[in-house]
């Protein structure tokens, strides 16, 4: 049933017990039919419209917990949300929101997106919602977090990116669950030098069929007629409008400042002359039978990726598959590069031999100098355990000590983590 013929269902009664409801575009109220599934409904998309509040009574909702409102003109995050008991997760995103006030923050908050907004402060109490597990503030206009969010125990995944930070506060990186974070094209990233890159002229190629698509870009196969005589590639183009990690152009010059290395995708230049003036790299075509290794968070799983249930490793996979992103994010780290996004969904394998490299530079980030560059790269080794913690999860017979060593990656007190050099030599030994 696509979204129109569900409105339609809607208004003559036929959803009786629905507990998703996905409406249409285009919505100037909320529908009254909405509330006659008080008593089941938990997931409600109201679409793209012209919504600036909801309604007064939105609590009787009262099992309702996904809420999303994105594309809709709202001057403030509507203060009725904190009255929905079950409420959990809540999208505004590109709504124009220039005020949040502390009302509206749902007191079981655990997923907050307020990407592409207009927002300048955040309220002081944020950091008191105890379930708060994923925060998305990308492209806003903000000048500061709120000091309470040092206390949010439960935070794995932050995104700061292009907003007006002059600094990081220094207790941001201390949180003892964070492990995914991204704050480029803010005044306290640090200034890098662009990466000089070949210009691949858009008529050097021959597109070939869609590989893939993220909220970044598509990723075609195409033919690269290079000087050498040619050889396949993989190319992206990007959509060029702010994503949940960042903007697309901070994509590109992280992939390139990353270099090459065997377990990274690699850009092989940038795209020159796109008859749509479009912005693209190319990077290098992995063999077909490649996949992903798991799908990204579900609304359930929230900050955790999603693995087919049937998948099994054997200990030599895991092994290879966790020896090649921890060298991957280590010769990011040496580039002073964060990869921000560490995960599953963002690693690509060979099911028969355990190959693997880490993909998507979308939440990349430079890393400072000194203390605070150490300490934000301890961040990123909770992820690198947390992804050696979920392949072990999969592995009939998982070496004990490798279990051992993703529980000290995820140790809550960041300094007792291992580095990745020692992460990476104990997971050698292993393999001898």
């Amino acid at each position: 049933m696509d979204r129109s013929e569900t409105l339609a269902a809607l208004r003559r009664g036929d959803l009786g017990g629905a507990r998703e409801l996905r409406l249409p575009d285009g919505l100037t109220e909320v529908p009254r039919e909405v509330f006659a599934l008080a008593d089941t409904l938990e997931v409600l998309d109201l679409g793209r419209g012209s919504l600036a509040d909801l309604p007064d009574d939105l609590g009787c909702l009262h099992r309702l917990r996904v809420l999303f409102c994105s594309g809709n003109p709202f001057p403030r995050l509507p203060p009725v949300l904190g009255a929905c008991p079950a409420l959990s997760q809540l999208g505004f995103r590109g709504c124009g929101i220039r005020e949040v006030p502390a009302d509206a923050l749902p007191r079981d908050l655990r997923w907050l997106t307020l990407t592409d907004n207009e927002i300048t402060e955040l309220p002081a109490t944020l950091g008191e919602r105890s379930l708060l597990q994923k925060l998305m503030l990308a492209g806003n206009r903000l000048t500061a977090l709120p000091d309470s969010l040092s206390g949010a125990n439960s935070l794995e995944l932050i995104r700061l990116a292009c907003n007006r930070l002059a600094a990081l506060p220094p207790w941001l990186a201390r949180l003892p669950r964070l492990a995914w974070i991204a704050y480029a094209g803010n005044p306290a990233e640090p200034v890098t030098v662009p990466v000089p890159s070949p210009a691949v002229p858009w008529a050097d190629l021959a597109l070939g069929d869609l590989l893939g698509e993220g909220a970044s870009g598509r990723v075609y196969r195409a033919r690269w007629q290079d000087p050498a005589g040619g050889q396949d590639v993989a190319l992206k183009l990007f959509k060029g409008v702010m994503t949940s990690d960042g903007l697309p152009e901070r994509e590109m010059e992280a992939c390139l400042a990353a270099g090459t290395h065997p377990a990274l995708t690699g850009a092989l230049g940038r795209l020159d002359g796109h008859p749509d003036g479009a912005r693209g790299l190319l990077l290098r075509l992995l063999p077909a039978h490649w996949r992903v290794l798991a799908g990204p968070p579900s609304l359930s799983s929230c900050s955790r990726d999603v693995y087919d249930p049937d998948l099994r490793l054997d200990g030599d996979a895991v092994l290879r598959i966790a020896r090649a992103v921890a060298e991957a994010v280590a010769h990011l780290h040496g580039r002073d590069l964060l990869h921000g996004d560490v995960y599953a969904h963002n690693t690509l394998w060979d099911a028969g031999t355990g190959a693997a490299v880490l993909s998507d530079f979308g939440a990349a980030s430079a890393l400072p100098d000194g203390p605070l560059g150490a300490a934000l790269a301890r961040i990123e080794v909770r992820a690198v355990g947390i992804l050696i913690g979920e392949l072990l999860d999969r592995c009939a017979a998982p070496p004990d000590s490798l279990r051992a060593l993703a529980q000290a990656c995820t140790e809550p007190d960041p300094d007792r983590r291992p580095g990745l050099g020692a992460v990476i030599a104990e997971i050698g030994r292993l393999q001898a």
